[in-house]
């Protein structure tokens, strides 16, 4: 396994990729209400992006055919935007894109409510993002990879949740997907030393119910194999000689 160590030029321009996607998702978070379609949420996710002089990292990526993965209720990860798709009162909707700043990828997702929403999916919601600051306490120079994976597992599962093992976070840079995988649930092996200077899209995928999940007909959106609700929320990280810094997250 090659982990890429970025210089200090590399982590100034991954620092304002990830400033610009925080940027882009600010504005993603005011367009979610009941009524709009996930086609209208991508168009304006790309929009958003282009506007700012990046390119949207997910369109095209292996087939992938949208600039943002709009994924509701049971979606996991990977849903297609679609006109038919229409929000409404009561769904959570997880939102997932990435953007390329002068060759640096950054990486994001959230998962958001529309409207007002029940108390189990705003559990839910709470959980997945405390996951992922429950790893985050462990992403220091000297510690190991998979302690951060069984932080984000271990808190996620005591709250009777189901931790998604089909899909990891990963490695960031001039790719999109670089070395190291990143499990969210506890590993058999400690995974490899974390140095100063590495990126990491960490992102907890966290089901109501069973870790299991299906893929749909379209051979991308991956929905939870019982149907419940499922919340993601990823964030770019880099690994420093201290506190790990949130590339995508400023605030």
């Amino acid at each position: 396994m090659s982990v890429s160590i970025k210089s200090p030029r590399e982590i100034e321009l991954m620092r304002h990729a990830g400033k610009l996607l925080e940027e882009v998702f600010n504005k993603l978070a005011e367009l979610i209400r009941p009524g709009i379609s996930t086609w209208e949420i991508n168009k304006k996710g790309e929009e958003y992006i282009r506007e700012c002089g990046c390119i949207p990292n997910f369109l095209n990526y292996e087939g992938y055919p949208a600039a943002i993965c709009t994924s509701v209720n049971e979606a996991v990860v990977h849903g297609i935007p679609s006109k038919k798709i229409i929000l409404a009162e009561g769904d959570i909707i997880s939102l997932d894109c990435g953007l390329i700043y002068e060759g640096y990828h950054s990486d994001m997702a959230r998962t958001f409510p529309v409207g007002e929403i029940a108390d189990n999916a705003r559990r839910l919601i709470d959980v997945t993002r405390q996951s992922f600051f429950e790893g985050l306490k462990f992403a220091y120079a000297g510690n190991h990879l998979h302690e951060i994976s069984a932080a984000i597992g271990n808190y996620a599962e005591s709250f009777g949740y189901g931790v998604v093992e089909d899909l990891v976070g990963h490695g960031i840079g001039t790719s999109l997907h670089e070395d190291p995988p990143i499990p969210n649930f506890p590993c058999k092996s400690r995974g490899i030393r974390l140095r100063a200077g590495m990126t990491l899209a960490i992102e907890p995928m966290i089901n109501e119910g069973t870790y299991e999940v299906d893929w749909l007909d379209d051979d991308w959106t991956v929905v939870t194999a019982d149907r419940k609700l499922s919340a993601h929320y990823e964030n770019t990280v880099l690994i420093t000689d201290g506190e790990p810094e949130l590339l995508t997250l400023s605030r």
